[in-house]
C-alpha cells in the first residue's frame, strides 16, 4: 500500500494525522474486500486552495470539505474483477498496486465541521477519508438509493475502526 500525503497548509491537528489517515484509507479498503494493494494520494489543504480546485474541476465555486478524483471506473461500485483486463491502466507499472486516485481535504473544514457537529476532529478527518476511499471505488450518493448505501458503508466502516461521535 502507497499512501501519499502532501500538505499545503498547516496542520493544526492536535493528533497523528497521518497514522489516521493510513489507518482509515487501509480499514476502508479492507471493509469492501478491495484485492488489490493500491495508491491513494492525500492532499490537506485550506478553504481557498480547495474552493479554487472545485471550482476547475466541478464548476462550483465554493469551498468543499473532501473532493476525490478517481482513476478507475466502477460499472458497481465496489467490484474490482474487471480492472485488470478491462482498465489495464489504473495499474501502476511498476509497482502493480491499483492506483485509485486523489483526495483533497481542507484542513479548516475538518475543523470547523467537527465543531458544528459536536464530535472529534479524528472523527471528522475519519469519516471524509472514509467518504472518499468509497468514492474512490465507486460509490456515489446523487440518487437516493446510492446515498443510502454509502451512508450504511461509511458507518460500517467507522465502526469497524472504532472511530465514534
Amino acid at each position: 500500500m502507497t499512501i501519499t500525503i502532501e500538505e499545503e497548509t498547516k496542520i493544526l491537528f492536535s493528533f497523528d494525522y497521518k497514522e489516521l489517515t493510513e489507518r482509515v484509507i487501509n480499514g476502508a479498503l479492507d471493509f469492501i474486500d478491495c484485492p488489490y494493494e493500491a495508491e491513494v494520494n492525500v492532499l490537506f489543504t485550506d478553504n481557498e486552495s480547495i474552493r479554487e480546485i472545485n471550482r476547475e474541476n466541478r464548476d462550483i465555486d465554493a469551498p468543499t470539505d473532501v473532493l476525490s478524483f478517481p482513476i478507475g471506473e466502477y460499472p458497481v461500485p465496489g467490484v474490482f474483477d474487471t480492472l485488470e483486463e478491462e482498465q489495464p491502466e489504473v495499474f501502476h507499472p511498476e509497482t502493480g498496486e491499483l492506483m485509485l486516485g486523489d483526495i483533497v481535504i481542507s484542513v479548516e473544514r475538518v475543523l470547523s465541521q467537527a465543531e458544528e457537529f459536536g464530535h472529534s476532529t479524528e472523527r471528522e478527518l475519519g469519516f471524509l477519508l472514509a467518504h472518499s476511499i468509497l468514492h474512490l471505488c465507486g460509490y456515489d450518493h446523487m440518487e437516493e438509493e446510492e446515498r443510502v448505501i454509502m451512508e450504511e458503508k461509511q458507518r460500517q466502516i467507522m465502526d469497524a475502526l472504532q472511530i465514534y461521535r
